[in-house]
C-alpha cells in the first residue's frame, strides 16, 4: 500500500496512494503542488513548463519498516534527461507503444494507474535491466501482482517470508506465479535497490520471452465502453463518493488529500473514482487485484463500493474502540486525580495524615501497653527504626524492610505473661480428665506447678517424653497446657535441615523470616507459652565422637548447617534467657516457657541436646489400661463423631478385649482407635441400611393400614355375631311353647345386647391390633446393634495376633524368655535340640536372625552352661559330645540384644539334663562369663508382655529391682517377682522342683 506525505501541508499526513484525476486545465500558481501533480501525470498540463514539486512517498519494507522516499517531478520541454537522479523521465515514445516489458513482482498489493509505489529489487540481473532501460528513454516496466503459493494460507505468511520467497522465484516458475492482469509502471527513480513506480495502464501478459530476467509480452487493456448518463452508474459512483466521506468523518488518514480530491469531484471520471477507491481502501491483494482485473466500469464501481463499505465498518469499529479505551484511560486519570486532591485537602486541614507517619502512629500505638515492660534495648532499636523509617521514601525496598521488620518488633508480648494455674487439685483433675493413666507425666506436672506455687512464680523447664508411637505424646503436650493455664503451641522438627527455620534468616534476604520461636510469641501473645517440639529424634544432625568418628544420622544434614546443634541454645536453661533470633538480632527471654519435647527413640537425640532434657519414658499401656481408654475416651469421642447414639449399639467387654489382644497389641492406642472407628463405621452403614429399608415399609399408603384394621373389625365382628345367634337359638329351644309374639321379643332383646357388647369388644381388639403394629414399628425403628466376639470378625476382619504361648507344657530344652520391642514388649522362646552326638562333637549351631550381639550371648551362654553342668553333674559330658541346634522363632523377625543371655543357658541345661523347666516361667538378663546377671532395659514393656502371655513368675536381675517397683500396681498384680544376682538363684528357681509333682 502506497503512503504519501505531501509537502504542502505543515506536518506530513500518511496516504496510501495517490490518484491522478483531470483537475481543471491551466493551473495556477495558487493551485496546490498536489494537483500540479495530478495535472502532470492526467496530461492536460502535460506542456506546462516547471512544474517542480516534491512528495514523499512510504511503503512497507520488507523489515515491516516504513521506507520514505524523496521525489522531485519536474516538466521538461525538450525531454532531456533531468539532473537529478531521482526524476521522472520523460519519455518520447507513447506508453500503449510498449508491448514487450520487464516483468516486476508486487507481494503485497497490486498497482493501480495513476499511484505511487516503491518496490525493492533484490536481483542484480533484473535491478540492472531496469537501470539500462531507464537510459535508453523506456523507464517502463510491467507490475504484476505475485500469486499465493499453493497450499498456503496468505494470512499466516509473514511479510520477511514472502519477500524471501520472492527473491528464490525465476524465470517459468516466477511467471508461473504472476496474476495475468497488472500494471504498465514508469520507472520514476532508482536509489540503489529501490525503485520508485508510477501506475500507468492496464496490461494483459499474454507469452513470455525471457526468462532472466522475467521479459513478457503483454496487452494493453482499455475500460469497456459505458453510458456516461446512466443513473444507475451515477448512482453507484455518488454512493462510493458518499461513503468516502463518511469514511473521513471516522478517520483522518486520508482527509488531507481526500478532501482535496472531493472538491473537484466534477471532473473526475467513474473508471479513476472506482480505482481512487479500491487503491485507498484496506481491503485484501487478491479483492484489489479483483478491482484491477475487471474492466467493466458499473461492476468495477460496484466492487469499490463493497470495499469502501467495509472500510467505513471497520472505521466504525475503530472508533469504538478509540472511544472505549479513552473513556477507560481518561475516567481512571479524574479518578487519580480527585483522590490526590481528596489527599491534599485532608493533610491541608490536619484530618488525615501520610503513609509513614500513620505506620509509625500503629507501631507506637501497639508497643504503649507493654512499653514499661519492654527491655530498654528492645525500645531503643525501636526508636530508632521508627526514625528511619520517617527518612526513608515510600516506594524504596528498605522502606519495606524496615516496615517489616518493626512490625514483627512491636507485634512480640515483651514482658506479657499469662496468669497461671497453682491449684495442684484442679490440674490433677483436668490430666485425668484427658488421659487415662501416665502417671509419670502427670507426676512430674504437678511437681512443676508445687515448686511453682511455693516459689510464686514459675520457671521453664525441657521435659522429653519418650516413647513408642500413639501412646499420647503429643496429645498429653496439650493436656498439660490446659493444666497450667498456659496458651500451647507445637511445631515438628521432624526432618528439619535449616537452621533458618529455628534461628531466623537475616533481613539482607528477600522474604527473611524470624524464626519458630519468634513466630510462636507473636502468635500465642504471651511470654510464658508451652511449646512442643515434636519429633525431635528425627532432626537432622551430625557429633562427633571420640576418636574423631563423624556420626551422622540417617537423615544427615543440609547445606544451611546443623538444625539440632541450634536447638542447643533454645533448649539450654542456662542460654535462652538471652537467645538471639537472627531476623531480630535482640535478645528474647524464653526462660519462662515450658518446652515439651517427644521422641519415639532416644538414642537417636544427639547427646549434647539429650542432656539439657528431662527424660520421661512412657513405655505403653497394659491391656485393662487399654480396656479403660477404649470405654472411656475412644469408644465415647468415636461414637459422638460418627453420630451414632447410646442406645443404638452395644460393644461388650468380651469384644473389647478380644479386640485389644487379638488386633491391636501395639503400647499406643492409636491402631486401637483405627479398628473402633472401623466398627462405628460399620454400625453406621448398617444403621442407615435398616432405616431406608423401615422408612419404605413406613412409606406404605395409610390407606393400605387402613383397610387392614377395617378388615380385621368386620372378621371379629363377623365372628361375634355368629356366636350370638348360635346362642339365642339354643335359649330358645331350652324354654316352654310361649306366644308368637312373646317369643319374638325374648329372641329380639338378647340380640340387641349382644350386638352392642360385640361392637365395643371389637373396638377394643382392633385397637389393640393398632399398639402392636405401633409398637413394632418402634421396636424395628430403635433396633439396637450388638457387637461380640461371636460378629467382630464381621466388623474388623481376621484376628491379626494370634497367641504368644506356644506351649502348654513346656518342653525339655524350651524356655521362654522376655524381649522389648516397639509394640510394647514381647515373649521370646529359646529352644535347642541335639543335633549329633560322638566323642568330641561338641558345637553349637544358631538359627532365628540373630545379630551380632545376641549371637555373642549365645557364645557366651554355651561356655557357661559346660561350667555349670560340670559342677551339677561332672560325669555327664553332653556338651563335649553333642552337637547342638539353638532357634529362635520367629525366623522372620530379626533380634538382636544381651538381654536373652539367662535363657540360652537354662535351656541348654534343660536339654543337658533332660529336665523341663517350671511352667509359666519366663526370664531376661544378660550373663557374663562368670555368671553374674546385668540389668537389661524395658521392664515395663516386658512385664506387659509376661501378663499378656499368662505367665505366673518372672525372673529380672537384681539390678532392675527398683524399675519394677516404679510400675504401677496394676501393672504388677498377680506377678511371682524373683531377682537374681547370679545364675545359680536362676538354676535354684527353674530346675530344683519336683516334676511329676506339678504335672
Amino acid at each position: 500500500m502506497l503512503k504519501l506525505l505531501s509537502s504542502s501541508s505543515c506536518l506530513p499526513t500518511r496516504v496510501h496512494s495517490l490518484a491522478p484525476f483531470a483537475t481543471r486545465i491551466g493551473s495556477s500558481e495558487s493551485t496546490t503542488p498536489l494537483l500540479r501533480v495530478l495535472n502532470s501525470l492526467t496530461g492536460f498540463t502535460r506542456k506546462s513548463p516547471n512544474l517542480g514539486r516534491r512528495a514523499f512517498f512510504c511503503s512497507e519494507s520488507s523489515d515491516g519498516s516504513e521506507q520514505v522516499v524523496e521525489v522531485d517531478v519536474k516538466g521538461s520541454e525538450s525531454g532531456a534527461e533531468s539532473k537529478s537522479s531521482s526524476a521522472i523521465v520523460p519519455t518520447n515514445p507513447r506508453p500503449e507503444d510498449y508491448l514487450t516489458v520487464l516483468a516486476l513482482p508486487l507481494p503485497h498489493r497490486p498497482l493501480f494507474p495513476g499511484f505511487y509505489m516503491p518496490i525493492y529489487v533484490k536481483d542484480p540481473k533484473l535491478l540492472a535491466a531496469l537501470q539500462e532501460s531507464r537510459k535508453r528513454q523506456a523507464p517502463y516496466a510491467g507490475a504484476f501482482l505475485l500469486k499465493d503459493e499453493p497450499g498456503t494460507d496468505p494470512s499466516l505468511v509473514s511479510g520477511s517470508e514472502t519477500e524471501k520467497n520472492i527473491y528464490d522465484l525465476k524465470g517459468k516458475e516466477l511467471f508461473n506465479r504472476l496474476h495475468e492482469v497488472g500494471t504498465l509502471a514508469q520507472i520514476s527513480s532508482i536509489q540503489g535497490d529501490q525503485v520508485v513506480l508510477i501506475g500507468h495502464r492496464r496490461l494483459r501478459i499474454t507469452e513470455m520471452v525471457s526468462e532472466d530476467p522475467l521479459t513478457v509480452k503483454v496487452d494493453h487493456l482499455k475500460d469497456k465502453p459505458y453510458n456516461k448518463d446512466d443513473d444507475v452508474i451515477k448512482a453507484t459512483s455518488f454512493e462510493v463518493i458518499s461513503t468516502l466521506r463518511d469514511v473521513l468523518k471516522t478517520s483522518s488518514l486520508w482527509r488531507d488529500h481526500v478532501q482535496t480530491y472531493t472538491q473537484h469531484i466534477g471532473d473526475f471520471n467513474f473508471p479513476r473514482l472506482a480505482d481512487f477507491g479500491a487503491a485507498i481502501s484496506g481491503a485484501n491483494k487478491l479483492q484489489c487485484q479483483q478491482v484491477l482485473e475487471e474492466l467493466d466500469v458499473y461492476k468495477r464501481l460496484k466492487l469499490t463500493l463493497e470495499l469502501v463499505k467495509k472500510e467505513m465498518e471497520i472505521s466504525k469499529i475503530q472508533e469504538s474502540i478509540a472511544k472505549a479505551i479513552e473513556e477507560k484511560i481518561s475516567g481512571e486519570q479524574r479518578r487519580y486525580l480527585l483522590n490526590e486532591q481528596l489527599k491534599a485537602i485532608k493533610k491541608e486541614l490536619g484530618l488525615e495524615t501520610d503513609d509513614k507517619t500513620a505506620l509509625s502512629a500503629k507501631f507506637r500505638e501497639r508497643l504503649e501497653p507493654n512499653r514499661d515492660k519492654c527491655p530498654p534495648h528492645v525500645l531503643q532499636v525501636i526508636e530508632e527504626e521508627l526514625t528511619k523509617l520517617q527518612l526513608l521514601e515510600a516506594s524504596s525496598s528498605e522502606f519495606n524492610v524496615t516496615r517489616n521488620y518493626l512490625d514483627w518488633l512491636t507485634a512480640l508480648p515483651w514482658g506479657n505473661y499469662s496468669d497461671e494455674n497453682f491449684d495442684v487439685l484442679r490440674a490433677q483433675k483436668i490430666l485425668d480428665e484427658d488421659h487415662y493413666g501416665l502417671s509419670d507425666v502427670k507426676e512430674r506436672i504437678l511437681e512443676f506447678i508445687a515448686v511453682g506455687k511455693l516459689r510464686g512464680t514459675s520457671q521453664g523447664k525441657i521435659i522429653c517424653l519418650s516413647g513408642p508411637p500413639g501412646v499420647g505424646k503429643t496429645s498429653i503436650g496439650r493436656s498439660i497446657a490446659r493444666a497450667l493455664n498456659r496458651k500451647f503451641f507445637r511445631f515438628s522438627v521432624g526432618g528439619l535441615a535449616d537452621v533458618a527455620e529455628i534461628k531466623g534468616h537475616r533481613r539482607t534476604y528477600i522474604g527473611a523470616m524470624p524464626g519458630k520461636m519468634v513466630q510462636c510469641l507473636k502468635n500465642v501473645g504471651t511470654a510464658n507459652p508451652l511449646v512442643l517440639i515434636d519429633e525431635i529424634d528425627k532432626v537432622m544432625y551430625c557429633w562427633t565422637m571420640p576418636y574423631n568418628v563423624l556420626i551422622i544420622n540417617a537423615y544427615s544434614i543440609g547445606h544451611a548447617g546443623d538444625p539440632a546443634s541450634a536447638l542447643l541454645e533454645l533448649l539450654d536453661p542456662e542460654q535462652n534467657a538471652n537467645f538471639l533470633d537472627h531476623y531480630l538480632d535482640v535478645s528474647i527471654d524464653l526462660s519462662k516457657v515450658l518446652f515439651v519435647c517427644t521422641a519415639n527413640v532416644v538414642e537417636m537425640i544427639p547427646n549434647p541436646l539429650l542432656d539439657r532434657m528431662e527424660v520421661i519414658a512412657i513405655a505403653g499401656y497394659i491391656t485393662d489400661e487399654k480396656m479403660h481408654i477404649a470405654r472411656d475416651y475412644l469408644e465415647k469421642a468415636t461414637r459422638e463423631a460418627c453420630g451414632i447414639k447410646p442406645e443404638q449399639v452395644e460393644v461388650t467387654d468380651e469384644a473389647l478385649l478380644a479386640l485389644i489382644e487379638n488386633y491391636c497389641r501395639e503400647a499406643g492406642v492409636r491402631n486401637l482407635q483405627k479398628h473402633i472407628e472401623k466398627i462405628y463405621r460399620k454400625i453406621a452403614l448398617q444403621l442407615v441400611r435398616q432405616g431406608a429399608v423401615d422408612e419404605v415399609a413406613i412409606a406404605e399408603p395409610n390407606e393400605a393400614k387402613a383397610e387392614h384394621v377395617e378388615e380385621l373389625g368386620q372378621n371379629v365382628l363377623a365372628s361375634e355375631n355368629q356366636t350370638a345367634e348360635e346362642s339365642v337359638e339354643g335359649s330358645s329351644q331350652e324354654r316352654s311353647t310361649e306366644s308368637s309374639i312373646e317369643t319374638e321379643t325374648v329372641q329380639t332383646s338378647p340380640v340387641g345386647q349382644i350386638q352392642s357388647s360385640s361392637d365395643q369388644a371389637t373396638v377394643v381388639k382392633v385397637e389393640n391390633e393398632a399398639e402392636k403394629i405401633e409398637e413394632g414399628e418402634a421396636v424395628k425403628t430403635v433396633e439396637k446393634v450388638s457387637v461380640d466376639t461371636s460378629n467382630l470378625a464381621d466388623f474388623v476382619g481376621k484376628p491379626v495376633f494370634h497367641a504368644e504361648r506356644i506351649y502348654d507344657e513346656t518342653p525339655i530344652g524350651v524356655v521362654m524368655g522376655l524381649a522389648w520391642t516397639a509394640m510394647g514388649g514381647s515373649t521370646l522362646y529359646i529352644e535347642t535340640t541335639q543335633i549329633e552326638e560322638g566323642e568330641g562333637k561338641g558345637a553349637l549351631h544358631l538359627t532365628g536372625q540373630l545379630g551380632d550381639v545376641m549371637k555373642e550371648s549365645a557364645q557366651i551362654a554355651h561356655t557357661v552352661c559346660r561350667a555349670i553342668l560340670a559342677e551339677k553333674e561332672p560325669d555327664n559330658p553332653f556338651f563335649a559330645n553333642s552337637k547342638l541346634h539353638l532357634h529362635v522363632p520367629a525366623g522372620s523377625t530379626p533380634k538382636d540384644g544381651p538381654s536373652a543371655g539367662c535363657t540360652m543357658i537354662t535351656s541348654l541345661l534343660s536339654l543337658a539334663m533332660k529336665k523341663p523347666v517350671k511352667k509359666d516361667l519366663a526370664m531376661t538378663g544378660e550373663v557374663t562369663l562368670t555368671g553374674r546377671i546385668l540389668p537389661i532395659g524395658g521392664v515395663k514393656e516386658k512385664t506387659i508382655a509376661a501378663r499378656r502371655s499368662e505367665v505366673k513368675t518372672i525372673i529380672f536381675p537384681s539390678a532392675n529391682r527398683r524399675d519394677f517397683d516404679e510400675l504401677t500396681p496394676n501393672v504388677k498384680e498377680g506377678l511371682d517377682v524373683h531377682f537374681v544376682d547370679s545364675y545359680s538363684q536362676i538354676f535354684d528357681l527353674a530346675f530344683n522342683y519336683d516334676p511329676d509333682k506339678q504335672k
